[in-house]
């Protein structure tokens, strides 16, 4: 059994995603961070940064229990686990690898501070709002053209979809219009018919 730390957030939701998909037995913990659970005492012995997703897993390596925070960390631990969304080939490994962490460094990043500077701060700043739309438009780009062509990001379905994937969802955030990216738009249409990544993005 595995214990999922997490709330309806981009980032949780890349773990929920990919435990549906593995079929792993998972228990969900909901941690509100509307109301600062996250920096609960009892929260920083499972993720030291205080945010979510984290995960126990009772039967990790050698059959010990093994605690992770990160969720490109916890992504990349579960396809090692279940031998699942990730290539056993060297070279689609790394490419994998890469996308997963250019969405770690940057398209995470860069459309958090859009959520937060279009929807959360307490007053407008128009050079915060201007600098992280602009971001957000040029990422977009970049996974546009990426895209093109094919069926998802690195040819077969991995842990990089996964953790681009919702993300993308809260385009609407960003203030992108998908009609501007026809190659993410029909990704993100052939992502949603997965009943796991449904199941996912339903979690908590």
């Amino acid at each position: 059994m595995i214990d999922l730390y997490t709330w309806s957030t981009p980032n949780g939701r890349k773990v929920s995603i990919m435990l549906e998909a593995c079929r792993l037995h998972y228990s969900v913990h909901p941690v509100d961070i509307k109301n600062r659970e996250q920096f609960e005492p009892e929260f920083l012995t499972i993720s030291p940064n205080n945010k979510i997703p984290a995960i126990v897993d009772e039967e990790g390596p050698e059959g010990k229990p093994v605690s992770l925070f990160e969720s490109g960390a916890i992504l990349i631990y579960l396809a090692e686990k279940c031998g699942q969304f990730m290539p056993d080939k060297p070279c689609a490994r790394y490419e994998v690898l890469q996308w997963l962490m250019w969405q770690m460094g940057s398209f995470g990043p860069y459309l958090g501070q859009a959520h937060h500077f279009n929807r959360f701060a307490p007053e407008k700043i128009p050079y915060a709002i201007e600098r992280y739309n602009q971001d957000a438009q040029r990422l977009w780009g970049v996974l546009d053209k990426r895209l093109a062509g094919r069926e998802f990001v690195v040819d077969e379905l991995s842990i990089a979809d996964f953790a681009i994937y919702p993300w993308a969802c809260r385009h609407e955030w960003q203030m992108v219009e998908l009609s501007d990216f026809p190659a993410v738009a029909g990704w993100m249409a052939r992502m949603a018919r997965l009943p796991f990544v449904e199941r996912g993005m339903q979690v908590p």
